[in-house]
């Protein structure tokens, strides 16, 4: 039995909202799961995940193969950067507390950065929402050259008399 991790599609039409989920590769998209791992909105800016990283690491370590989307969610949430520190522990390149050092290191940069993202977000929202709409119209071309030639026929017939 092959086990994916992927989306079941909730929401109405053109709201889409997903559920994270552990299914048996052979059954419909939002049919029959094992396990509800968490939830994907994709509508709210930047988008919400809320995932159970154990439950996660779990279904991983068992051998559930991820589509590509909660790949990138798993990877997103850290799940992935967990499953590379525990295989160095299994390895015996480091210990168990070296590696929860280096992912709760990366956790809260990795925090700051999106409060960072969504600050940024939020402040450029407020200032296209204050700016007036202005409109520029089209300016009438330079005068310069069209000058340039009322000028110089009208220099010759000075010239000429």
């Amino acid at each position: 039995m092959a086990v994916k991790m992927r989306l079941q599609r909730h929401g109405s039409k053109k709201r889409p909202f997903y559920f994270i989920v552990v299914a048996d590769g052979r059954s419909p998209r939002d049919g029959k799961f094992i396990q509800k791992l968490g939830t994907y909105n994709p509508l709210t800016v930047p988008a919400t995940i809320q995932i159970d990283r154990q439950k996660a690491l779990d279904w991983l370590h068992k051998g559930a193969q991820p589509t590509d989307t909660v790949r990138r969610i798993l990877s997103f949430k850290g799940v992935l950067f967990l499953k590379h520190l525990l295989r160095g522990v299994s390895l015996g390149l480091f210990d168990e507390a070296v590696a929860m050092q280096k992912f709760t290191a990366w956790s809260s940069e990795h925090d700051a950065h999106i409060a960072r993202r969504q600050g940024a977000h939020k402040k450029a929202r407020q200032d296209t929402r204050n700016q007036p709409v202005v409109r520029k119209v089209a300016e009438a071309p330079v005068a310069t050259p069209v000058e340039a030639l009322v000028a110089t026929p009208a220099e010759e017939t000075k010239t000429e008399e």
